[in-house]
């Protein structure tokens, strides 16, 4: 495994896995546990949007993961600011990840009353249990006449070239996919890119802040190892 690039809620590797292997483990990020709001109680509501709107998007807020593991709380927001009712105006037992996503607007004088109760669930149930992505494409090697060498270095500058004879080959491994644009540049010419396609994978985690972007691709192999471990235990059972 080779690190390319990572922030805060993105990790860029490549790896020697299987591609059936790897769509195993990106089906299972959505069989993680996530807490999330799952009911709101709204008193009262002066805004312009309905309820359900509201509710909707207080849903979709993500929530940051307790160390304890703690599932189960609430949030309560109650204002009467004029101006715009953001997702950190909530306080309660968990903090949310984006502190200015907007929920909705007040005029003078209006109010908005919310209780939020969260409770944990899996994004397979709904996607505001998602906990973020993963995809993954194959790492290639594109062949190309040398008289697309000047073009290729201008369109894709600091990427690494080699050299041999009458022909350049680019290993696409990075963080930037380029084996399309290397296929367009000797397509402009009617000519025809020679496009090899390795065993490797650039994969790519993105988290939506509950919980870090690593523990996302950990804790999909653990469940799907537990999964499987129980298939296991069935088919013995059966036999």
């Amino acid at each position: 495994m080779n690190k390319l690039e990572k922030t805060e809620n993105k990790i860029i590797f490549t790896t020697e896995i299987g591609e059936t292997l790897a769509n195993s483990i990106r089906r299972y990020v959505n069989h993680i546990q996530i807490t999330a709001v799952d009911e709101v109680e709204i008193s009262r509501n002066d805004s312009a949007l309905y309820d359900e709107t509201i509710a909707h998007r207080i849903g979709l807020i993500p929530l940051k993961a307790k160390a304890s593991g703690k599932s189960g709380g609430k949030l309560k927001l109650e204002t009467k600011k004029e101006g715009f009712v953001l997702s950190g105006d909530f306080k309660g037992d968990f903090e949310v990840v984006y502190k200015e996503i907007p929920i909705t607007l007040l005029s003078s004088g209006q109010e908005l009353v919310i209780t939020a109760i969260t409770k944990e669930g899996t994004g397979t149930e709904h996607s505001k249990f998602s906990p973020g992505l993963m995809f993954y494409r194959n790492v290639t090697e594109v062949t190309l006449d040398k008289e697309f060498l000047e073009e290729v270095k201008r369109v894709c500058p600091g990427i690494k070239i080699v050299e041999k004879g009458n022909k350049i080959t680019i290993r696409d491994d990075g963080v930037e996919e380029i084996a399309d644009v290397c296929e367009g540049i000797a397509n402009k010419k009617r000519e025809t890119a020679e496009v090899e396609v390795k065993d490797e994978l650039v994969v790519t985690v993105e988290s939506f802040g509950q919980i870090g972007v690593s523990d996302i691709f950990k804790k999909s192999v653990e469940t799907l190892k537990k999964d499987l471990n129980e298939i296991g235990k069935l088919a013995s059972k059966a036999s």
